[in-house]
Formats: structure tokens, C-alpha cells, sequence
């Protein structure tokens, strides 16, 4: 499939905004369970029904009152902590410099007609999109201030996450919050598809609670998500005629042990492997691209036939593990959040699962049904 930009609906703007909601909570012992994704599965219209049913029985929790929320999340020693509320949609624009929200991959549109299609059947938001900014200190200090306070809700999850949450429902610390929030601009971090669904979905119910979007904006300068590298796998591709394309692109290519290339990788660099041979290539320099850029605007359009698959894989392990004469690994960097960023902000977007923020929160901690807000929230 092409990938199409972003977002093909007006992006949103400024004043970036949270709402509070009433929202839905998984019980501890079903968070992190993978059993627990059946609440969602088809058919869509039944979740609403089904997850009253889980209420009554003790497996989901609805918040009595509406709030923003504070939540905070630990797993394999690190925190992060994140604002999560009803992100406002209506406001839009097509100027860079009113833009709220920056999306920094590309997306499949039909994914997201699936997706729109699903959460309008669903009456749901059933987890929040993972945003990133670089906080003002002021939001900060408020954030802090909240978390100083016992939460309202705490327990170790199934997958190992330790999961805090705070509500806040006064007016006047909320509007304090927004009013710190309206000059900041995010980059989506994790729900491409999701934030363009939430556009289409604006645009087709405008003046409904379709108007927000679920989402969890956490301040890299407070708490970092961490960014690594996804690498690929390319079936249909020989480790020849890809040391072939890449010479072809004007790549300096050093065929070397695999220790040594592993070793290599580096911001500058990309390693191409089938399990028998290894390489490292150094794209030329002044290009302006990422090295995932560089793959697949300038390497891949060089080699002989494409790829018949592409693979994706958050280890080099995993990776090197698909490799063989006939499917080429390739291993490359992370990018850091101010290279992001900066990407975007120059009007540019990364290739498909360019880059991969973690750690993501588990499903079901923090849900918001549609059916709890039968006019939009003021």
C-alpha cells in the first residue's frame, strides 16, 4: 500500500487543549492481560454492551465524575508520566505555525477508514494516543505539585507496569493547565492511524463528542519516552543487489565480520547482513536525510525488483534472524526526539515505522466511551 501523508484533513491548532471525561478502567488484574483485548474484538457495536457487562461484574471500573488525569507508569526502571484527557480536534489549520499536533510518519488510509470505522461502532476511544512535547515549566511545576499527593489509584499490572493515576477535577487548575498547554505543539509519538481517524471521524460528526480524541501528552523534558530503532527484514532482496544499490547512491559500502559491523552502527551509518555476509554502509554525506530516509527514497528505488516483503523488527536480533540468501537485514540508528522534531517542523515525514517510542503504556488503563457524553464537553 502507499503511504499517504499524516493527515489528509486540516491539521489541528492551537490552542492545544485537554478535556476531562469520565473514564473507563480495566480492573488491575485484566490490564496487561492479553485475554483482555477480547472486550474489543468484533463485533464492534457489541464493546459498549460488553464492557457494561464486565462492570457489573467487577472486571472494569467507571469513574464517577469527570476529570484529566495524571498517569504515571514504571516498567524495566523507567517512568513516564503523562496528562491524559479529551485532546480538542475542531480547531483547525493548514499554516505551520498554528499547528497543535506534528504526526511525523506516513499512514495507510485504509487502515484508517478501518480504524475510524471501528471506534464509530464501538462509541469509543479505547486508548489514547501517545503525544510528546517539551513541556513548560509551568505545567510542570503543576504536574508535580499533583503527584506529590497520594494517588487515587496504584497496583502492578500483568505485564509488569506499575500504573499511578491521579484525577484532577477542579476548574481552576485544569484551565491553569490548558492556559500553560495553548503555545505547545506535539509530536505524535505511538497512533499515526488513530489521530488521522480522529480528523476524519471530526469532520464527519462535527458538533458531537467527536470533536475529542483520547489522548496522553507526556513532556520529554519531565519524564523522556525513549526512542529506538526499528530495523527491517526485505524478502525478494539479495545481500548482492543490495550492496549493488547502495554503491549505485554513491554510499561508501565496507564489507567487514559481523562483530565489527554490528560494532559500526552508528547515527551515520546503516548495516546490511543475509547471515553470511556483512556490510556497513555510509550514505553521502550532505543529503539532509535520516538514514530510514535514505533507504527508501534513495536505496530502495535503485535496486532491481522491490522488496516482496518488508518486515519490521524492534531488535537487531530478530532482524538478523530473518536473514538468508534470499532476504537482506538491515540494521539501523535511532533518531533522537530534537531530530524528529526538527524533521517535521521543515514540513517533512519519516517512512513507515521509522521510529519507536517507548515505553508504551499497557491497553485498558485509561479508556473513554463516547456514549458518556451525549452532548460535547464545554
Amino acid at each position: 500500500m502507499d503511504l499517504a501523508p499524516a493527515a489528509s484533513a486540516a491539521p489541528v491548532a492551537k490552542p492545544l487543549r485537554l478535556e476531562p471525561f469520565r473514564a473507563k478502567l480495566l480492573a488491575p488484574a485484566r490490564v496487561g492481560d492479553p485475554t483482555s483485548a477480547r472486550a474489543f474484538a468484533r463485533p464492534y457495536r457489541a464493546v459498549s454492551a460488553r464492557l457494561q457487562d464486565w462492570e457489573a461484574d467487577g472486571r472494569l471500573t467507571h469513574m464517577s465524575t469527570e476529570a484529566v488525569y495524571v498517569h504515571e507508569y514504571t516498567v524495566g526502571g523507567l517512568t513516564v508520566r503523562g496528562l491524559v484527557g479529551s485532546l480538542s480536534l475542531a480547531n483547525r489549520s493548514d499554516r505551520a505555525g498554528d499547528r497543535a499536533i506534528w504526526p511525523h510518519e506516513g499512514i495507510h488510509p485504509v487502515q484508517v477508514g478501518e480504524l475510524g470505522k471501528r471506534m464509530y461502532e464501538m462509541a469509543m476511544n479505547p486508548a489514547p494516543i501517545l503525544l510528546v512535547h517539551e513541556g513548560p515549566p509551568e505545567v510542570r511545576a503543576l504536574l508535580q505539585a499533583v503527584v506529590a499527593a497520594p494517588p487515587d489509584v496504584a497496583y502492578l499490572d500483568r505485564a509488569g507496569q506499575q500504573q499511578r493515576i491521579w484525577s484532577i477535577t477542579r476548574r481552576d487548575l485544569l484551565e491553569s493547565i490548558n492556559l500553560g498547554l495553548q503555545d505547545s505543539d506535539a509530536l505524535v509519538a505511538d497512533g499515526h492511524h488513530r489521530y488521522a481517524a480522529y480528523l476524519r471521524l471530526q469532520e464527519e460528526h462535527p458538533g458531537t463528542p467527536w470533536d475529542w480524541g483520547l489522548a496522553m501528552l507526556v513532556d520529554q523534558l519531565d519524564t523522556p519516552l525513549f526512542l529506538g530503532a526499528i530495523h527491517r527484514s526485505m524478502g525478494g532482496v539479495t545481500f548482492a543487489a543490495a550492496r549493488a544499490a547502495a554503491l549505485a547512491a554513491g554510499a561508501q559500502v565496507q564489507t567487514l565480520p559481523r562483530q565489527v559491523a554490528v560494532q559500526e552502527l552508528a547515527p551515520e551509518t546503516i548495516v546490511l547482513a543475509d547471515g553470511a555476509s556483512w556490510a556497513v554502509l555510509t550514505p553521502p554525506p550532505g543529503s539532509g536525510l535520516a538514514q530510514v530516509e535514505w533507504l527508501h527514497n534513495v536505496l530502495l528505488p535503485r535496486l532491481p525488483l522491490p522488496p516482496s516483503a518488508i518486515a519490521y523488527h524492534h531488535t537487531a536480533d530478530e532482524a538478523l534472524q530473518r536473514a538468508d540468501a534470499h532476504t537482506v537485514a538491515v540494521l539501523l540508528p535511532a533518531l533522537d526526539f530534537a531530530a524528529v522534531r526538527d524533521l517535521v517542523h521543515a514540513g517533512r515525514l519519516l517512512p513507515e515505522k521509522a521510529t519507536s517510542f517507548q515505553p508504551k503504556p499497557s491497553l485498558g488503563v485509561l479508556m473513554r466511551s463516547l456514549l458518556d457524553e451525549p452532548v460535547a464537553p464545554s
